[in-house]
């Protein structure tokens, strides 16, 4: 039987048995705990975390399918309380006349509230409804811990070239409610760039499957050729949630290649994330910051070169100031890597917070008043300069309860080696002066 062929391919292209569902084997092939609980219909609440058109909607339809369960979706973006009270009513009712379960399905559950969030819970609680959450950001941080504690959370991936591939050849060949019966056709290299454009997201493929052949009728043709493939996917640009767990997951990626002495690497995640449409200006305080707490004083001209970048990026705007923050990104994965600034300030952080008010020390002290020098303010203070080597050997700058502390470790990389020589023999003047 014909399906309703005025619904969007992707909607009628949905699976109707877990036979027709593409992707996910870390979860869906025999011996996985969700497999199993599929098949078998044991019911749990559960949370589907992944990117669009990984088949969350639809996973949560065939597990209602294959449970005899009433299916009941709703949307965190439209609902409210009220709204999910209205389901747990309907749900009580299904359960009361004809005994069966149900799956409150919630799409988007992230932009619920903690209170829209834990109206779930008496009802998840009582076996009311078997809860099943939908969401593209990290559970961890999108939703309550109450929340996650009843349900377990299964983890979509991007669908792979190969998965992608097979959708596309089903959307193909299936004349009841693909594009079968209109006969088009497509070279390999077609689908292959079709596939490539999708970038993991099955529903995003059809849609762009479904443009590229009504291009292609409108010519009075069932070919979808070169031309036509190019006025489709030309502007795609790849996955990328600004602000999102996605956003965080690569800009993570680019500082570690960087501190990792990784050009290529550090370019590549760049590039996705410049052609993700991410802020330049985000990206240019990102990299001055890698370039203090990643190489420091092993080589100071990091620094210059991504304030350089900054600036050249604020004048220039795009295409033309992204290549200097390229080229500051290739600087920083090259050079010499050292974190001893990073750690020496994050330890005198600390002392500063936790050792209390402590008294500058008398001789440090300023002394622009008769009153202050009465109170021998700036008395027995050594002026360096006078000093030999201009270094006051033994001289104390810390409060006393600190005297002696050390912060600053340089590393045996850059120039930081021969900081470390310098200070190496600062010492040694110390203890002779002692």
């Amino acid at each position: 039987m014909f399906d309703d062929l005025t619904k969007p391919l992707a909607d009628r292209m949905r699976p109707k048995s877990l036979d027709d569902y593409v992707g996910q084997h870390h979860i869906l092939k025999p011996g996985k705990p969700l497999y199993e609980a599929v098949v078998s219909g044991r019911l749990h609440s559960m949370i589907f975390w992944g990117p669009p058109g990984t088949g969350k909607t639809t996973l949560a339809r065939l597990i209602a399918q294959h449970s005899n369960a009433e299916f009941m979706p709703i949307s965190a973006v439209l609902s409210g309380v009220k709204e999910i009270r209205a389901a747990v009513s309907e749900a009580k009712k299904i359960q009361l006349e004809q005994h069966r379960r149900t799956i409150l399905f919630v799409d988007e559950v992230h932009r619920f509230n903690k209170s829209q969030q834990d109206a779930f819970l008496p009802h998840v609680e009582d076996g009311t409804v078997y809860f099943v959450g939908a969401t593209t950001e990290n559970p961890s941080f999108a939703l309550n811990n109450a929340l996650l504690s009843r349900a377990r959370v299964y983890v979509l991936n991007a669908l792979t070239g190969e998965d992608l591939r097979n959708v596309l050849e089903k959307a193909l060949s299936d004349q009841n409610r693909g594009l079968g019966s209109l006969g088009i056709e497509m070279t390999d290299d077609i689908k292959r760039q079709f596939a490539e454009a999708a970038d993991g997201d099955a529903r995003r493929l059809l849609n762009l499957l479904e443009i590229a052949a009504e291009l292609a009728a409108a010519k009075n043709s069932n070919v979808i050729n070169d031309a036509c493939a190019r006025e489709v996917l030309s502007g795609g640009v790849r996955r990328f949630d600004n602000q999102g767990e996605e956003f965080y997951n690569q800009i993570s990626a680019l500082h570690k290649s960087v501190r990792g002495s990784s050009p290529d690497a550090s370019l590549y995640w760049l590039c996705r994330m410049m052609d993700g449409g991410c802020d330049l200006a985000y990206l240019a305080r990102r990299i001055v910051r890698m370039a203090s707490e990643d190489i420091g004083n092993a080589d100071p001209r990091a620094l210059q070169i991504a304030i350089n970048a900054w600036e050249a990026q604020e004048r220039l705007g795009s295409p033309e100031g992204e290549l200097a923050l390229a080229q500051a990104v290739v600087y920083l994965a090259c050079a010499p890597k050292s974190n001893a600034v990073y750690k020496a300030y994050n330890a005198a952080m600390q002392d500063a917070k936790q050792s209390g008010s402590l008294g500058v020390p008398i001789h440090l002290r300023n002394a622009p008043t008769k009153l202050m020098k009465s109170l021998d303010y700036g008395k027995q203070y050594r002026y360096a300069h006078d000093e030999p080597e201009a270094y006051a050997a033994g001289e104390n700058y810390f409060p006393e309860q600190l005297t002696g502390t050390r912060y600053y470790q340089p590393v045996d990389r850059g120039l930081e080696i021969k900081i470390k020589e310098k200070l190496r023999h600062l010492q040694e003047l110390d203890k002779g002066n002692r």
